[in-house]
């Protein structure tokens, strides 16, 4: 691609490189002149303009932004690409789900050429109907052929959204001589509308191992929570006593994500259990979150994958932590 100033007789079928507007002539960036343009130009005065042109082997920005798109989406069901425009084309979803995503195909897709950029979301972003997932940029007015070609195969197939495959999920919750309300009821639906599964009904039962077991063995949801009046301190505590009781498996406790290290995680009569900690009774973002948003998606999460929500699990503070990670220096002196 050439780029440049010229006189206005050179410039038929350039690519106007920046605005030109005047009393009765308005042009747009990425304009292709016309001889009737070149005529309006001079009679305003403009003796130069700026230009790019195509060269042999070169493809313009909209169409090489939609074949990196459709190569980056290839057969994938849940998104959907916007239509090229100034070189940009999205990519967006269709439905509720969680992003997958080949981080080292997008790290190989723009080390191609600086001309081509892909940004996206961060794995398993949790997204809803609508939501950007990533945006395909071509910054120059065209990329060599070659080029568009080697971005394509780097970046094949490597965004996918990973939907909803449970469609309701049961919450059990211990009292310990207090009313906790329904704050984590509320909390726990709103996470699940947001991903359009179904609440299966709160049980509340007393805080104590046999009644949380029979909760556990009456529901037949396919995923469910546990949320107790006190904090879960040891995988020898009441409620992983009770999924053992059940019959279950407690297969992990705690993770290094803060708020969210009280959790809990098994499986009762073949199907995920969750120890919820107590921050989920707030709407804020925490650990339970992002293993809740996986299980409902069908991804297993084993404890090695909560060992690695470490980096990035410092999440906002909320204001009804008790304890807030903030000490006043003086204070602790």
């Amino acid at each position: 691609m050439k780029f440049g100033p010229v006189p206005l007789a050179e410039a038929l079928g350039g690519v106007l490189a920046h605005q030109l507007g005047a009393d009765t002539l308005a042009l747009p960036k990425g304009h292709v002149l016309t001889a009737d343009d070149l005529h309006r130009l001079a009679a305003a005065g403009v003796a130069h303009v700026t230009i790019a042109r195509l060269e042999a082997g070169d493809v313009d920005e909209d169409t090489a932004a939609a074949t990196i798109a459709a190569a980056l989406t290839g057969p994938a069901t849940g998104l959907r690409r916007s239509v090229a425009a100034t070189g940009r084309v999205n990519v967006i979803a269709d439905g509720p789900g969680l992003v997958t995503l080949d981080v080292s195909a997008v790290h190989a897709v723009n080390a191609v050429h600086p001309m081509i950029t892909l940004a996206t979301v961060p794995p398993l972003q949790r997204m809803e109907a609508g939501g950007l997932v990533a945006t395909v940029k071509i910054i120059a007015y065209a990329v060599a052929r070659t080029d568009l070609d080697a971005a394509c195969r780097a970046g094949a197939g490597a965004l996918g959204l990973t939907m909803p495959v449970i469609d309701r999920v049961a919450l059990i919750e211990t009292q310990a001589g207090r009313d906790l309300g329904d704050k984590g009821m509320r909390s726990l639906i709103a996470r699940l509308d947001r991903l359009g599964v179904a609440f299966a009904g709160r049980s509340c039962v007393n805080h104590d191992a046999q009644a949380i077991a029979q909760a556990l063995e009456s529901t037949d949801a396919p995923l469910v929570c546990i949320l107790t009046a006190t904090a879960t301190s040891d995988i020898a505590d009441t409620a992983p006593m009770a999924v053992r009781l059940a019959g279950g498996t407690v297969d992990h406790f705690g993770m290094p994500v803060d708020p969210g290290n009280l959790l809990f995680l098994g499986r009762h009569a073949g199907r995920p259990v969750i120890g919820l900690p107590g921050c989920a009774r707030s709407p804020a973002l925490n650990g339970a979150d992002w293993v809740l948003e996986r299980l409902i998606c069908g991804m297993g999460v084993t404890p090695r994958d909560i060992a690695a929500m470490g980096v990035g699990g410092l999440l906002k503070e909320i204001p009804s932590r008790p304890r807030p990670r903030r000490i006043d220096a003086a204070a602790s002196d």
